[in-house]
């Protein structure tokens, strides 16, 4: 069984002419001498490494359409017909899903509270990230989670102002994200701001902490999505040439002479800005957690660790036991991204459900030594309150929250669409809107069905100037919550630190092997049987 065809994918803009393809290669199984196109390796013999990333760059997120033998689609939600958990009395009319409590908590000295156990990924330069910022940052705020600024943001600013040692005294565009999250958030959520090599060379956290008052610093691992630095593409020489002035890899070299004549004649269109991978050891680890904390003053310190295997996962694991990291985000494979290579996000890495296992496996191994076991988060391909429910069982009691990455992003083109339709801003490409909103209304009162609900909260001269985008994200959380509750109530579950793992079962043989869930058929057996066997 062929888990993945490559050869042609939409997200290469890419086809195969014929009907037939071998499967392991992608190749038409009839490959002519003649054919005009245009299938993966047809492109590449044009635009060579063009076609590594997703395309059209900056406009698009990508995900992996690989499936894997086992996912989290093999467990399914076990309801009850007697008991409940986390309310005063297993009452008909107390124990309604409206009332479940859907809050979570994370961090160690410095608890923060979210209203659901959801977060953003990752939001760094990508240029869809930088347009799409005011309803992403305002609608995460609004919805009371947690807002993750990306990798590189400084690092790329065109306003950029460094002191004579090459560190960030001035950064719009960081000043930017901080003070939209800012200006929306309430007692519920936090902005965190992630580090790559590139952002520790330029002091980002120093400028983030002590002069924008941002008080959790993420230093960054790797991803789900790619196993090599963040990358972004620059269509401008001069750009290029001074984002490899900043000490970023670009790629191919723009002070190179043929490079640049390439690239005057059309040949080269577009560069590529890469990070520097990053290097990692137990002793220095635990001497950056410890500057950021006492020389810094940051109040919480998170980590967020890719798909690689069992050994980095161990070392995040145990380290951030050891350094009492606030939270640990694990990062699977099989998600989303702004600009990873396609083939790589397809190929590398270990899937989201065997990772979430392992890290149970070794969390579990640690808290029965006694050994402290840090607040944990699952990432790789989520969207949906189901998918909320079995991470949450399938961790318990460890995991506390579920990023999502572009699940969460969805919202904000959506609203700025349709705020560039109606308000005329945010250079939307919509020309009206399309008949699957106006299907609703033409005024965002009759479009988003939570508009009202904020509007009760905010005041009619706030929704004026908030972002279609945050009203939409709203909306989207509200049906996840919502959908959250139902699932929950239905597992006789009223707070979300009373979900476990009995809650979920195994629909397949080798899921059960894989994350030690009770296959479907062995499931509560024992107690069947004494109900069937007794008086």
């Amino acid at each position: 069984m062929n888990l993945q065809v490559p050869g042609g994918n939409d997200i290469s803009q890419t086809k195969n002419r014929s009907r037939n393809v071998a499967p392991y290669s992608g190749l038409c199984t009839r490959c002519l001498d003649n054919c005009v196109g245009n299938c993966e390796v047809f492109k590449s013999s044009l635009r060579g490494r063009e076609v590594i990333y997703p395309e059209p760059f900056g406009e698009l997120t990508a995900g992996a359409d690989k499936e894997y033998p086992v996912d989290y689609s093999h467990l399914n939600i076990m309801g009850y017909a007697l008991g409940a958990e986390a309310i005063d009395e297993a009452n008909p009319d107390k124990a309604i899903f409206p009332d479940v409590d859907t809050t979570t908590v994370y961090g160690h000295m410095h608890p923060v509270r979210m209203r659901m156990p959801i977060f953003t990924g990752a939001l760094g330069s990508t240029d869809i990230a930088r347009k799409h910022w005011n309803g992403l940052a305002a609608g995460a705020a609004v919805c009371g989670i947690s807002l993750v600024v990306g990798e590189n943001v400084c690092g790329i600013d065109h306003g950029l102002e460094l002191d004579k040692h090459g560190r960030v005294v001035r950064s719009p565009e960081m000043e930017r994200r901080v003070k939209l999250y800012k200006e929306w958030k309430d007692e519920y959520g936090d902005i965190i701001v992630q580090m790559n090599v590139e952002d520790t060379r330029l002091g980002v956290a120093e400028f983030a902490v002590q002069k924008l008052g941002v008080e959790t610093v993420e230093l960054k691992w790797g991803q789900g999505a790619k196993c090599i630095g963040g990358e972004i593409k620059v269509r401008d020489l001069d750009r290029a040439l001074e984002l490899r002035r900043r000490g970023y890899i670009v790629t191919p070299n723009p002070e190179d002479p043929a490079v640049q004549a390439a690239f005057k004649s059309g040949a080269i269109r577009e560069f590529e800005r890469h990070s520097r991978l990053g290097f990692i050891d137990e002793e220095g680890f635990r001497r950056t957690v410890e500057y950021l904390r006492r020389q810094i003053g940051v109040k919480r310190v998170s980590l967020k660790t890719g798909a690689y295997g069992p050994r980095e996962l161990a070392m995040a694991i145990k380290w951030s036991s050891k350094a009492r990291v606030d939270l640990l985000t694990i990062d699977g494979a099989g998600g989303g991204t702004g600009m990873s290579p396609w083939r790589m996000m397809q190929e590398w890495g270990i899937p989201t459900f065997y990772l979430q296992c392992m890290a149970y496996n070794f969390a579990k191994k640690l808290a029965t030594r006694g050994e402290w076991i840090p607040h944990l988060a699952m990432a790789g391909g989520f969207s949906t309150e189901d998918h909320i429910f079995k991470v949450l069982a399938l961790g318990a009691p460890y995991f506390r929250a579920v990023c999502m990455g572009r699940a969460l992003m969805i919202p904000g083109f959506v609203g700025d669409n349709i705020e560039g339709v109606i308000r005329g801003s945010n250079g939307t490409k919509w020309k009206e809107l399309p008949p699957t909103v106006k299907a609703f209304g033409e005024k965002p009162e009759q479009i988003f069905a939570t508009y009202e609900t904020l509007a009760e909260k905010y005041g009619k001269a706030t929704m004026d100037r908030m972002p279609l985008g945050a009203i939409a994200m709203y909306t989207y959380v509200d049906k996840l919550r919502t959908g959250l509750t139902q699932l929950m109530a239905g597992a006789r579950s009223f707070r979300l630190d009373t979900l476990k793992r009995g809650d979920i079962v195994a629909l397949t043989d080798d899921a059960a092997k894989v994350s030690g869930i009770p296959y479907i058929m062995d499931y509560g057996m024992e107690e069947a049987d004494k109900i069937l066997n007794g008086g």
